[in-house]
């Protein structure tokens, strides 16, 4: 099976997942770690790929998204974005809402609470 072929049948066999340097539990830099942390702290169940076991997968979900770097969310086949927006969108209430609509589970509470914290900064 092609890299291509297995990034495309995990954006489509799996409601959320997140490609990222290292895993869920195991983070292998900073960016993939506050996505992975945003993700397991919010309760949401998804799959994670290691880019740094594979350089094809690695450089094959650049291809894929037409997006340069690593890490990638993915909701239901779409894909969400990076690091930055990530973030964003958890802050801004924006993962939540597509979490809602895309009918994905996770901790509405857990979601506020990371707000409220970053609103003290």
């Amino acid at each position: 099976m092609s890299a291509q072929d297995q990034i495309k049948e995990a954006v489509t066999q799996n409601d959320v997942v997140l490609f990222m340097k290292g895993t869920k539990m195991m983070p292998q830099c900073g960016f993939s770690s506050r996505v992975a942390g945003v993700l397991n702290y919010m309760g949401v169940e998804y799959a994670d790929v290691d880019v740094l076991s594979d350089p094809e997968i690695r450089q094959g979900i650049k291809d894929y998204s037409d997006w340069p770097t690593v890490p990638q969310l993915y909701v239901k086949g779409e894909f969400v974005g990076g690091c930055d927006i990530v973030t964003e969108m958890t802050l801004s209430g924006e993962l939540d809402a597509l979490f809602e609509a895309k009918g994905v589970k996770f901790d509405k509470d857990a979601a506020k609470k990371i707000r409220e914290a970053n609103e003290a900064d």
